[in-house]
């Protein structure tokens, strides 16, 4: 039997409350209100003029280096590294995106003194990110989280600190004293050797630290990260770093000890000294939320983001390049582009590249988009369990939840926590997810859900 909220946070009989609704239909308070959004690929793609003027040329426009298929972050943030770093090669990029607004799954939502995300909720401060935010003209909006903030899992009831730097590694209670052998052994080699298959997540880690690790702290991150099942992923492809410590070195420490002789060897360039300096593992968002960046981007780009753009047929043109044909608010548009990106869900490439290739259009097709919710709740301080708070605060990034714990939630972000102004003075916001690969039924229940709470708003 598994519950819906883990309540390892809160007091008994606490109720949860106030997160608005846009779509609401009350003008008073009600006693219990959340936001809840079911995060689905996009399915459209939508259309304009270009740069002002009628498309003609024969029916065509010969008007890109590249067209980009696809306003979400990935699409976004390519356009301004090819604006900013490859104008000589790509000097005129288009951006096209389907909906009316850019961004993608990323949604930031501002009401009654809260602000919430109902999709992503934050990311790594890598130097390629962080020239991402640099070059958008977003440094002074940049917030980080507390590098020092704990991070817990929760086994056996109780809210455990995962452990932050080596010295924390004998003390922390999340791990047997048995388990943390087993896997400083392992990870010095004296462990199985690699099969003659790819491994998954699940057998790497068996194998090499052991089944604690694996079960307390790897499958409640891939679960709540990657929203995957870490019976099925595949290891080189999700944690290759690690992967490739084992290849180079014989074993995971073997490894970590040559990779840091090559690095002196081989130190890296000069640091890009625009770019602020993380102090320690953290991650970033900003002021006004994460939907700033792709704002952002978009305004710099300005008349070369096209909304409301429908691709509906591509074409290789014998000459080289490619026809695209979208179906806009003023009619149908060609567009000539010497290349193509796609950055647009599998299954929407599938359909619309299977004229060119069959073969490759069949093996999207197959791609698997595990459902995620993600739920925004609310409560006051006073709700939140003593014994949780740390000088009188709820600190930390948040909590995650292994699947034998028999909590549905895969995690929950202590957002108010994690940055600043995203809850009113004395209230507490927690951005839970829910579902992933080893839950896809959450579909249709985010979807009664949505159903019970309009016909509350009534």
């Amino acid at each position: 039997m598994t519950t819906f909220t883990d309540f390892s946070l809160l007091r008994p009989t606490t109720t949860p409350s106030l997160i608005s609704r846009p779509f609401s239909k009350f003008s008073t308070p009600r006693p219990f209100k959340l936001r809840c959004s079911l995060t689905e690929e996009s399915t459209t793609i939508t259309p304009s003029k270009l740069n002002g003027e009628a498309l003609s040329n024969g029916g065509h426009s010969v008007a890109a280096d590249c067209v980009i298929v696809g306003g979400g972050i990935s699409g976004l943030c390519i356009a301004q590294a090819l604006a900013t770093k490859h104008r000589d090669v790509a000097h005129n990029v288009i951006v096209t995106e389907a909906r009316g607004r850019v961004g993608g799954n990323i949604t930031t939502l501002e009401r009654d003194g809260y602000l919430w995300e109902e999709g992503p909720n934050s990311f790594q401060p890598s130097d390629p990110m962080l020239t991402m935010v640099v070059d958008s003209g977003l440094k002074q909006d940049l917030v980080l989280g507390d590098p020092n903030a704990p991070r817990f899992v929760l086994w056996n009831g109780k809210l455990r600190p995962v452990p932050g730097k080596p010295t924390d590694l004998p003390f922390f209670d999340l791990m047997s004293i048995g388990g943390k052998l087993r896997a400083g052994f392992g990870a010095l080699g004296l462990r199985p050797p690699p099969p003659g298959h790819e491994e998954s997540v699940e057998e790497f880690v068996r194998r090499n630290l052991g089944d604690e690790v694996f079960e307390r702290l790897i499958e409640p991150f891939c679960s709540g990260v990657y929203a995957g099942d870490p019976s099925t992923l595949s290891m080189k492809a999700a944690f290759g770093k690690v992967w490739n410590l084992e290849q180079i070195g014989g074993s995971i420490i073997g490894g970590t000890f040559k990779t840091i002789q090559e690095r002196s060897k081989n130190p890296k360039p000069p640091r890009d000294p625009r770019l602020p300096t993380p102090k320690g593992q953290t991650v970033g968002s900003f002021r006004k939320g994460l939907a700033m960046l792709p704002d952002a981007i978009a305004t710099r780009l300005g008349s070369n983001v096209k909304l409301s753009w429908k691709l509906t047929n591509i074409i290789k043109l014998d000459s080289g390049g490619y026809s695209l044909t979208y179906d806009t608010p003023e009619g149908l548009v060609s567009l000539l582009s010497k290349s193509v990106v796609f950055t647009i869900p599998s299954h929407i490439a599938s359909t619309l590249l299977h004229p060119l290739s069959a073969t490759a259009a069949d093996a999207l097709s197959k791609l698997f988009y595990p459902p995620v919710a993600a739920v925004s709740i609310s409560y006051p301080k006073e709700a939140i369990r003593p014994e949780c708070l740390i000088d009188g605060e709820l600190k930390g990034f948040g909590q995650l939840h292994p699947r034998s714990q028999g909590v549905e939630t895969l995690g929950t972000i202590y957002s108010s926590s994690l940055f600043p102004n995203r809850a009113p003075a004395g209230r507490i916001l927690l951005l839970n997810y829910i579902g992933g690969a080893t839950n896809p039924g959450i579909v249709s229940k985010v979807r009664q859900l949505h159903k019970y709470l309009d016909f509350c708003c009534e």
